[in-house]
């Protein structure tokens, strides 16, 4: 009996040993980051890792480049397996991308392109910005050029002649912070970033001001090759993106992202992003 016993233990252990082995053998998930305003931020860059790390029963390892296209070609490439893009790139690229998840903030998975100028500016609009000098985040943002880019098209005006001078920050935070130091008249920021860095920057947009929303467009998505969108690891991930809000380590992440958040989404969630990417057509 005693036998019987101890080999069924033995049995039972060397399961439980067997399973635990495969689950850290997993390969890890490697997830792209664009550089947005939590790139600074390894607080909440690693309590969204955990929180994902968590629901997906599998090592995450987050990915951050310097620029929009570095993060998008290493998703095209499949040097990571997923990556939270922005919704210009992945409409450039809607071929090969899929949607996993869209944020939600504010009850809605949409966001604004807020165009912004120091406090003591008397701009009221982007007519009054001529010949100053601008920021851009990166250009391959929405929020951050696409948007600006396209209005003055609409204007029957160029970037380059417009502005007296123009640069790229490769991030939203600097280019709050350009206008704010004053380096830069005036800049092209993500409305989601802006309202976030009020919230735990209050001295930094202070020295700013907003002069110009564009319409609700988009929320930058989470996206995957399209051809690995139905594979495990992507969906896992798609189902802990969907999940966090239930378990409160989740809950910090989002917190920490000011999002209520993630949800499915379908491509007519970027058509306004579609229509300025036509009118930026020669």
């Amino acid at each position: 009996m005693e036998h019987s016993i101890s080999r069924r233990t033995l049995v039972g252990t060397g399961l439980a040993a067997l399973m635990a082995g495969r689950a850290r053998a997993q390969p890890v998930f490697r997830f792209g980051l664009t550089p947005v305003f939590l790139d600074n931020d390894a607080a909440v860059i690693d309590g969204l890792r955990h929180a994902l790390s968590r629901g997906m029963g599998r090592e995450i390892e987050l990915v951050q480049r310097r620029t929009y296209q570095e993060i998008t070609g290493l998703l095209l490439e499949r040097s990571v397996d997923a990556a939270w893009l922005c919704g210009y790139p992945y409409l450039q690229h809607a071929d090969l991308l899929d949607l996993v998840a869209v944020p939600v903030w504010r009850g809605s998975p949409r966001y604004q392109s807020y165009l912004i100028v120091g406090t003591e500016d008397r701009a009221e609009s982007l007519t009054d910005l001529q010949g100053g000098t601008h920021a851009f985040s990166d250009p391959d943002s929405n929020s951050g050029y696409l948007v600006t880019a396209t209005d003055l098209r609409r204007m029957g005006e160029q970037v380059e002649g417009f502005f007296s001078r123009s640069i790229f920050t490769f991030g939203h935070r600097n280019v709050v912070r350009a206008v704010a130091d004053g380096l830069m008249r005036s800049g092209s920021v993500d409305g989601y970033v802006w309202e976030a860095l009020e919230v735990i920057e209050p001295g930094l947009t202070a020295r700013t001001r907003v002069i110009a929303r564009s319409e609700w467009l988009g929320f930058p998505p989470v996206c995957a090759r399209r051809d690995s969108l139905a594979s495990d690891p992507v969906q896992a991930l798609q189902t802990a993106l969907m999940s966090l809000a239930e378990t409160e380590e989740g809950r910090q992440a989002l917190r920490s992202l000011q999002l209520d958040g993630f949800r499915q989404a379908t491509p007519a969630l970027f058509d306004g992003i579609a229509d300025r990417m036509r009118d930026m057509d020669p």
